[in-house]
């Protein structure tokens, strides 16, 4: 892979190159991605989705619209800094062809605002809960209908294949989706995979999948465009994106820092016992008496955090260049945290994390709820959808299609296409707008 391709400005949809010379300096096209992406519809609706802790009344509990912010942040600073570093190494990119380095941080953070979008309410476990509908519960007898990728497709519903369907599926009036360029997309992508074969190697780009059978051809045409490496003859496997392992870092980053923070300001995990674990990965740039100035838990937590994200981001960059070459050769198979030096500090704070916040009783409800909704949503919304293509919609079919959007396909020949539609539209709830929903269909709301 080479960054001249790595780095296209060319929109989806698009036929025409575009090239960085001629860029507007004053509304560069990957700032452009950015302004898209936090301007679309599907983006406000993260307002009201769970990062970790549900539906909480508190004002510092982080919601996924506010991580996703935050992850574009430090992606913006990690992706500059390593573009400072690619263009001393690199010089041509920007004496020829005009790149910046903060064009690297643009790409990132436009990629990294993003990286949620696709997820549904209630956290991770939204996800399991439309997989297991179909694995397991009532949509299992749709298995014989299907082709094996396209019911994996839905078996394993993965929130970055369905990101990357909001992010180029084209309807009326909006051709090629929000039109990112193709360099934000690609660094959007963390698994170039489809969901077949499941994790066929250790590969950290194999870990899960990032597109549905319905967005192949949109994918290969993003893969093509960028010049990332085939990975396989017989599937549709290619290796990532250089700047997809930064948006990944960041991300890892804010999960792990943040909710951390969320849990100490909760009383979820003990103060002093959690700040210990802070100051062990903030040792070297710690001020000792400007800590013991702070009165109160928050400032403490905040300042800890601060500087626990900045050593990280310098840690990234640093793992990052020094790896450049087996990056751009598909070759590098980790996360870029799993090669640092504070790897062992990072498992002892997410080791606590998940003992005291991931499986919290608040938490775990959260679950067990998420699970129900979903359920009956998509119970009656695939009955509704496939009774009516059939020609045999009762009276209630017909009311629950009344309450789905116009943008929705819900009379499209293809079974997968109809089932994947419903999928996304529920996936495209907030978490109070899904159990508004749940209320309706089971009758509790007037």
């Amino acid at each position: 892979m080479n960054w001249e391709q790595l780095l296209s400005l060319k929109r989806f949809g698009d036929t025409n190159k575009r090239l960085r010379k001629e860029q507007d300096e004053t509304r560069l096209g990957f700032e452009v991605d950015y302004d898209r992406v936090i301007f679309s519809s599907e983006f406000r609706s993260l307002q009201d989705k769970t990062q970790v802790i549900p539906l909480s009344q508190t004002d510092f509990v982080h919601t996924r619209l506010t991580h996703s912010l935050e992850v574009s942040v430090v992606g913006r600073s990690i992706g500059r800094k390593v573009g400072q570093k690619l263009l001393e190494k690199h010089p041509h990119l920007q004496t020829v062809h005009g790149y910046q380095a903060n064009d690297f941080g643009a790409i990132v953070a436009a990629a990294a605002l993003a990286h949620d979008i696709g997820n549904p309410p209630f956290g991770h476990s939204g996800e399991k809960a439309i997989g297991e509908f179909f694995k397991t519960g009532e949509g299992a007898h749709y298995k014989s209908q299907l082709s094996d990728k396209e019911y994996q497709d839905l078996c394993d519903f993965e929130g970055n294949a369905n990101g990357f369907k909001i992010l180029t599926e084209s309807r009326e009036g909006r051709e090629g989706g929000l039109r990112l360029s193709y360099a934000t997309l690609g660094a959007f992508m963390k698994y170039p995979k489809e969901s077949l074969p499941t994790k066929p190697t250790k590969h950290i780009a194999d870990k899960k999948y990032g597109f549905f059978q319905s967005e192949t051809e949109s994918f290969s045409h993003v893969a093509d465009e960028l010049g990332l490496t085939k990975r396989s003859n017989k599937d549709i496997s290619f290796s990532r994106h250089p700047l997809a392992y930064l948006v990944e870092a960041a991300d890892d980053i804010c999960y792990t820092i943040i909710d951390f923070e969320d849990g100490i300001n909760l009383g979820l995990i003990q103060e002093e016992f959690a700040l210990e674990y802070l100051i062990n990965l903030v040792r070297d740039t710690i001020n000792t008496k400007k800590y013991h100035q702070l009165q109160n838990t928050q400032d403490r937590v905040s300042y800890l955090r601060a500087l626990a994200i900045n050593t990280l981001i310098n840690e990234v960059v640093s793992i990052f260049i020094n790896n450049e070459e087996a990056i751009l050769k598909g070759d590098f198979q980790t996360a870029l945290l799993d090669k640092s030096k504070y790897e062992a500090q990072i498992n002892d704070i997410i080791k606590i994390s998940i003992e005291n916040i991931y499986k919290s009783d608040e938490v775990i409800d959260k679950e067990i709820a998420g699970y129900e909704i979903l359920k009956s949503l998509l119970s009656a919304y695939t009955k509704a959808v496939n009774n009516n293509y059939n020609g045999n919609a009762s009276n209630y079919d017909k009311l629950i299609l009344n309450r789905l959007p116009k943008t929705m396909k819900v009379d499209q020949d293809n079974l997968y296409s109809r089932l994947l539609s419903v999928c996304n539209y529920v996936s495209l709830l907030s978490d109070s707008n899904a159990i508004l929903n749940y209320k309706k269909i089971k009758g509790m709301h007037f």
